[in-house]
């Protein structure tokens, strides 16, 4: 009896989607705001407040 073997399939990946900020120059500024207030900019901690920051300013965000 022949034995049967799983043939590969190929995935194609899909480009993440990624949330794009609506209000370009209200998250220019907060951006500015949260570089003045961290020594180390791209950092979780600088990335959470910015996003928090930009939210309750009135940012919102859209997938793209």
């Amino acid at each position: 009896m022949a034995v049967k073997r799983k043939r590969k399939t190929t995935r194609r990946r899909r480009k993440a989607a990624k949330n794009i900020p609506t209000n370009k120059k209200l998250y220019a500024t907060v951006k500015a705001a949260t570089k003045r207030k961290f020594a180390v900019y791209p950092s979780v901690y600088a990335n959470a407040w910015l996003v928090r920051e930009y939210k309750k300013r009135g940012g919102k965000y859209r997938r793209g």
